[in-house]
């Protein structure tokens, strides 16, 4: 079967079908007018001939073809007044777009959502564009925006836990989810353990979020891949804007180095509740604080070559007292080289430094305890865009990263151990969008992915215990096991109309970096292995079919679409063991098979006052691993039965917004006692059945009162919020405890994190 679906892509790749004879191949380029800055994702497209058309790249390109003769383009964006040009065709030059901010009068209407037409004509099923600057309008935990969290009110994508900025998405675990930041991977992407998100709105240009079909050139991750971008600085002149919440402030500075050539962009964010905790007696010398830094410096080499140095930097920092210290966090560089050879081909080419860290002590009763771990990834990544003539486009490239994983390191009642791997991981893909017709375009894409684990370190031979029978030893960079995997990828895009399409795709992909966990969201203490000699790579297949619909003038939009997903070599604990049980990770887990399956609907007003939307997801995730919940199947901990969320934003004269969300999703699946047995005075549970039980379902409303000011020198905003209106107390926890007046002689106890929570925040800009 896998050889069909290889020379099946392989024959599409190479078919070129003939040009038309009265069709023109456009190329151009959109920009910020104010700060010359490339903007992604604008729509574009032929008023006379309007299913012709595309979205800009990351790079604020565009190519599509249109018939010859005089035509019309429109370009379209998301807080940006809508610019129309006429062209005569044929025409060779590059056409150049600035675009402008939209005016902020106080009746103005907002314009109509630049993904609208981008979902409806994007040939890959379950991929969502996120609009940063509509995100921001969304109420948030503290008044502090968080992409992470905003990004959870769409179809198919569920929040980890109340206060998690983690995400699952199709009956997927957080870990299985590839976040990237300029092409470097993000690691256990929390603040304050989950609570805020690592990455600050006000550096962030784009993102896309693809969950469904997944592009070849993306590989590492079985559930989703999150890409995001960040700012490049203003050309022209310096910007300087910030704001100041309940919790923290940050500060953005950009602008020139040399006109024209060389620019930077630089925003910083700390939390300073630690500052106020200095005034109390009782809290004085804990710590609890968080910052990040982005940076980016770009560069016009010449007319063909530009240069992007990136630097991020996460760090965490918790301690209470003498008896507990925890630290975490990332640092992430990325040199990027863009080259355009001619005017159908360009490259990039990147150096990549991805290293997570996390660092955990406790002193109790003098017996000192530490664990840390860490993931250090060095690569190279070369990236081809082609457009050999207007109707195919077509990526290709390769990729090349060497991986230092520490699972574990402990000193544990003055016992010390320490499990550390390496490994080196290539990859080289292909991936070919075609247009077969005007109302067909089909993607079709294969990545071949190697994996070998490294010696340095020791590999273990179990038996069928557990228990290690035999210690290998291997030279450093010695290859112990590689493992070959290929994925092929395709999708298609049928438009019944200008206005609806069908949509259906198929992607295989895999991961090599797994990650254990003890409770059924992201910590800065969970542990991560790699695949070896006895944990093979975990490999996904899904399907995805789709229905997209748009009103006339695009003021609506509807979709709804259906997914179904399987998981080999998934990895579980053992009934009896934790992340801590043993320092050799592959003692504690047993692998398996995993499904989930669901229907995703959406609904969506993008013009007027009020815009908003509503998302319905339908979903069930379980598991089957031999050796657990007696071989049978079980409700994966992650699964969320419903899932609801209701966004309304509304336009108020005088510079006044408001905005509400409201969430609803089924318990979470937990395991509990079915009996308990006293053992020398210590009550010890039975546990029957894996996840057969829920916690109580979850729901919270959140509000905000946004006012807005633009003058010509500065702009500035307040921003009231109320996070948990109705004062809902959300279950965090369920722990179960001892208790002689029940029949049982057990209760269940909920712990809750949060109640009603008000916020303000000051954001301003110059």
């Amino acid at each position: 079967m896998d050889k069909l679906i290889v020379l099946g892509a392989l024959l599409m790749l190479c078919v070129s079908p003939c040009r038309g004879q009265n069709s023109h191949l456009l190329r151009g380029r959109v920009t910020d007018r104010e700060t010359g800055r490339p903007l992604a994702g604008v729509t574009v497209y032929s008023r006379q001939f309007p299913d012709a058309g595309t979205g800009t790249t990351g790079q604020g390109r565009f190519t599509f073809s249109v018939p010859d003769g005089t035509t019309t383009l429109v370009f379209s964006f998301l807080g940006y007044e809508t610019v129309e040009l006429q062209v005569d065709l044929p025409a060779d030059e590059e056409i150049l777009v600035s675009m402008s901010e939209e005016s902020h009068d106080i009746d103005q209407v907002t314009v109509t959502s630049r993904s609208a037409r981008d979902r409806l004509d994007n040939v890959l099923p379950g991929v969502e564009k996120i609009e940063i600057a509509e995100m921001a309008k969304i109420p948030a935990l503290l008044g502090e925006r968080d992409i992470l969290r905003s990004l959870q009110l769409l179809p198919g994508i569920k929040s980890e836990g109340e206060g998690s900025s983690g995400f699952q998405v199709r009956g997927g675990t957080a870990s299985q989810n590839l976040i990237m930041l300029d092409d470097a991977t993000i690691y256990n992407s929390g603040h304050l353990m989950g609570i805020f998100s690592t990455f600050n709105d006000d550096a962030l240009a784009n993102a896309a979020l693809y969950k469904g079909q997944i592009p070849a050139q993306y590989g590492g991750a079985v559930s989703s891949v999150f890409d995001i971008n960040t700012k490049t600085g203003n050309m022209e002149d310096y910007n300087y804007s910030g704001s100041v919440g309940l919790l923290s402030a940050k500060v953005n500075v950009e602008g020139p180095i040399a006109r024209d050539k060389a620019s930077f962009f630089v925003a910083a964010r700390r939390s300073y509740l630690d500052l106020f905790l200095k005034f109390t007696e009782d809290y004085k010398n804990n710590t609890l604080n968080f910052y990040d830094i982005n940076s980016k410096v770009n560069y016009n080499i010449g007319q063909r070559d530009k240069l992007f140095v990136s630097f991020f930097m996460g760090r965490d920092n918790m301690g209470l007292d003498d008896l507990m210290r925890m630290k975490w966090g990332n640092i992430a560089t990325t040199a990027r080289w863009f080259r355009q050879y001619n005017d159908r081909l360009y490259s990039n080419t990147s150096f990549i430094l991805t290293s997570f860290l996390s660092d955990n002590s406790i002193d109790i009763l003098d017996v000192a305890n530490s664990f840390d771990t860490h993931i250090r990834k060095y690569g190279l990544r070369e990236d081809f865009s082609w457009t050999p003539h207007s109707r195919h486009s077509v990526r290709f490239g390769f990729e090349s990263v060497y991986i230092d994983l520490k699972s574990a390191e402990w000193d544990m009642n003055n016992y010390r151990e320490k499990e550390r791997r390496y490994a080196w991981e290539n990859a080289v893909w292909i991936n070919d969008e075609w247009i077969v017709k005007d109302n067909l375009t089909v993607s079709v894409g294969l990545r071949l992915n190697a994996f070998s684990a490294l010696g340095g370190s020791p590999y273990y031979i179990l038996d069928a215990n557990g228990d290690i029978v035999q210690t290998l030893t291997y030279g450093r960079g010695d290859f112990v096991n590689t493992y070959l995997v290929l994925e092929p990828r395709a999708s298609l895009n049928y438009s019944i109309d200008r206005n609806r399409s069908i949509k259906a795709g198929y992607s295989r992909t895999s991961q090599n970096i797994h990650s254990l966990r003890n409770l059924n969201m992201s910590m800065p203490m969970d542990r991560y292995t790699m695949s070896s000699n006895l944990v093979k790579p975990q490999e996904s297949d899904q399907l995805s079919l789709g229905y997209v619909m748009l009103t006339g003038k695009q003021t609506y939009e509807f979709s709804i679409e259906g997914y179904y997903k399987t998981i080999r070599n998934i990895l579980d604990y053992k009934d009896g063991k934790s992340f801590n049980s043993e320092i050799e990770l592959e003692r504690l887990v047993l692998p398996g098979k995993g499904r989930s399956y669901g229907i995703e609907a959406y609904a969506r007003k993008n013009t007027g006052r009020l815009t908003g939307w509503v998302s319905y997801t339908l979903s069930w995730s379980e598991n089957k691993i031999d050796g657990i919940n007696n071989d049978r199947w079980y409700t994966a901990g992650n699964d969320r039965r419903h899932d609801i969320s209701v966004v309304g934003m509304y336009n108020l004269p005088r510079g006044w917004q408001m905005a509400a969300t409201w969430v609803y999703n089924t318990g979470q699946a937990l395991t509990a006692p079915s009996a308990k047995y006293q053992v020398n005075g210590e009550t010890v549970y039975y546990y029957a059945e894996r996840n057969g039980y829920r916690a109580p379902d979850y729901h919270r409303l959140d509000i905000s009162a946004t006012h807005r000011k633009v003058n010509k020198r500065y702009t500035r905003e307040w921003v009231f919020g109320v996070y948990n209106a109705y004062c809902r107390y959300n279950p965090f926890l369920i722990v179960f405890e001892d208790d002689d007046h029940k029949p049982s002689g057990t209760k269940t106890v909920q712990r809750s994190l949060f109640g009603i929570i008000p916020s303000v925040s000051y954001n301003f800009k110059f």
